[in-house]
């Protein structure tokens, strides 16, 4: 590797090419559309022994990333903590072994915080630099028992105190950052998280569409849309139970994994909505084309997020979904600007529902929004990694 160039290490997100995943989109998209020629990206990824990435090979090429895989044993939770010290530990080798001219570790979320000054001291020995994501407030998620979340809260801690940057996809949560912990005095910069803005290359009449429709028995623009992870968090509770309550005759379609989903079952035991028919849930779809297409005819999207950062689904629904129901929260206000609808936890989301089925005021309500004309200039993959190639040259 030429040492003129400044040598970028990013650690945490699962690898490249992305599978699924909000920090392994954003990796496969900062490096896609690279520009710059004296940026040179480094990718870890993590090997469970599936050979998911470059075949197993230890160093492989992609997007013009020098991509590496770390081996990490099945270990349970602990799994991605171990991740993120052996990537890391390899990364700053490679780095010295290279020769590598201020260099910088990148790395994605808060999980190694009770050993992170061991690796800063490492680092800094390289002349290297520590920068950090901070992702959203996983310390909240209701997935997490009481012990793992004390475990992120002090890990973040952390991780912001020796950190030499921390990079926030949100504005809320830069704000925070500062706030909580301002006696480290953390430097931050925002740069957001982006979403693909182009329209899906399927048509109503590709196999695929009409196979996908005809099994999932769906009807284009008259379905309710959700995707994203089936935890408590995300405010399924209320969406569904407000939805049994209301009277469209739309169905509402949730694209979610819930195998083994321990809250999927105690939801059904107490609402009984495997017995309502409008309630869908059709699994996952894994092709982006088609998830995009689905996104475009649907009716109307439901966004239950309230746990911090920018949400990938919540963008890509702005971009591709004509309404947009969100919870009023500031990380969806953000985002969402005034180019959506709002709905609160205490209020009757079930009569907003109803009441969209009046055409009077479903038109209401379309001249009452306005245009997501700001994604392009705010939210589009080519203006994010231009942000980023511009913060890697002032360093």
């Amino acid at each position: 590797m030429s040492n003129s160039k400044q040598h970028i290490y990013i650690i945490g997100s699962k690898g490249i090419p992305a599978k699924y995943g909000g920090f392994e989109t954003f990796v496969e998209k900062l490096t896609q559309y690279k520009k710059s020629d004296d940026i040179q990206y480094h990718v870890a990824c993590m090997n469970n022994g599936d050979n998911l990435y470059g075949n197993g090979q230890k160093h492989f090429n992609y997007n013009q990333a020098d991509c590496f895989n770390i081996t990490v044993p099945n270990i349970g939770p602990a799994k991605a903590i171990y991740y993120d010290m052996k990537a890391l530990d390899y990364a700053i080798k490679l780095a010295e072994k290279d020769n590598n001219v201020a260099p910088i570790f990148y790395i994605l979320a808060c999980r190694i915080g009770p050993v992170i000054n061991y690796y800063k001291k490492k680092i800094q020995k390289i002349g290297g630099k520590l920068y950090v994501n901070p992702d959203g407030h996983e310390w909240l998620r209701a997935k997490w028992p009481y012990p793992v979340r004390k475990y992120w809260k002090f890990s973040e801690r952390l991780m912001v105190k020796y950190s030499d940057l921390l990079i926030c996809d949100s504005l809320n949560i830069e704000k925070y950052i500062k706030n909580d912990y301002h006696k480290y005095q953390p430097k931050t910069t925002y740069i957001a998280y982006g979403t693909d803005l182009k329209k899906s290359s399927l048509t109503s009449d590709d196999v695929i569409v009409r196979e996908w429709f005809s099994e999932k028995r769906v009807l284009e623009n008259n379905y309710y849309l959700v995707v994203g992870r089936f935890v408590p968090e995300n405010n399924y509770e209320i969406m569904i139970r407000e939805f049994m309550k209301s009277s469209t005759k739309k169905n509402f379609v949730l694209i979610t994994n819930i195998e083994d989903n321990d809250f999927y079952k105690k939801l059904n035991k107490e609402t009984h909505f495997q017995n309502d028919e409008r309630i869908k849930f059709v699994g996952t779809v894994y092709n982006q084309e088609l998830l995009k297409y689905i996104r475009e005819n649907a009716f109307a999207y439901l966004h239950g997020h309230e746990v911090g950062g920018t949400n990938p689904s919540l963008l890509e629904a702005l971009a591709s979904t004509k309404l947009n129901l969100l919870l009023d929260v500031c990380f969806n206000r953000e985002v969402g600007r005034n180019s959506a609808l709002y709905w609160k936890k205490d209020t009757r989301l079930s009569q907003l529902i109803s009441q969209l089925d009046d055409s009077t005021f479903l038109k209401a309500c379309h001249s009452n929004i306005e245009t997501n004309d700001f994604l392009e200039q705010d939210y589009s993959w080519n203006t994010i990694a231009d942000s980023y190639e511009s913060l890697w040259e002032r360093n």
